[in-house]
């Protein structure tokens, strides 16, 4: 007969049943709430691992340090942000009002986790290699997403797709720097969502 042995717990609070996507997404979490709570500079990758409520050698055995931890945060939630955005985005509806979809949903999920926002301007710097592969990885993912969304018979009859990809460079960047200086100040991004609407139309619709 064989005997099955049970594998203990990874750690005192942590299962066997624990994926390792499970234990990648509490990590994840826990870097986030710690950023939220004292920001990326101060956070420790003790800090980290109590949050998540595993161990260091679990830590490790999915990032290298805590500056790899929090490009893949990153890289998540601006995934996340691209899924949501895409989801909200009605291609039947009249192309302005899709672009008020994508600006409204944009806002929400930058309003969701501010201190991740403000960490784009503070904290990637810092990261220099990580940080232009990190900022080339995202730009390209929403490069993609804005062609895709302009790039419909709806947009076409309207003049207005598809949409170069220097013009959703620049659209990028001009939300991505309105929605960071805006909660470094401490103001609330929705206060210029009818701004950042007025202004993504202005730049998406038709061209002579």
């Amino acid at each position: 007969m064989t005997t099955v042995r049970r594998r203990r717990p990874e750690d005192g609070t942590a299962t066997a049943r624990d994926s390792a996507g499970g234990f990648r997404r509490r990590l994840l979490d826990g870097l986030a709430a710690s950023i939220a709570d004292k920001g990326y500079q101060n956070t420790t990758i003790a800090d980290v691992v109590r949050r998540a409520r595993t161990s260091r050698r679990t830590f490790y055995e999915h990032f290298s340090g805590k500056d790899e931890c929090f490009v893949a945060l990153l890289t998540d939630v601006n995934t996340e942000t691209i899924r949501q955005i895409s989801a909200a985005v009605d291609q039947t509806a009249p192309w302005t009002s899709q672009v008020r979809q994508a600006i409204e949903t944009w806002i929400a999920c930058a309003e969701s986790q501010p201190t991740i926002m403000v960490s784009w301007i503070r904290d990637v710097p810092s990261l220099g290699d990580a940080a232009r592969r990190l900022h080339r990885d995202v730009v390209e993912a929403f490069v993609v997403m804005i062609q895709t969304i302009c790039d419909t018979e709806e947009w076409r009859a309207a003049g207005a797709g598809p949409v170069p990809r220097q013009l959703a460079i620049m659209l990028l960047g001009g939300l991505r720097l309105l929605t960071g200086t805006t909660l470094e100040d401490g103001g609330r991004i929705s206060d210029f969502t009818e701004t950042a609407v007025e202004a993504s139309i202005a730049l998406l619709g038709p061209r002579a």
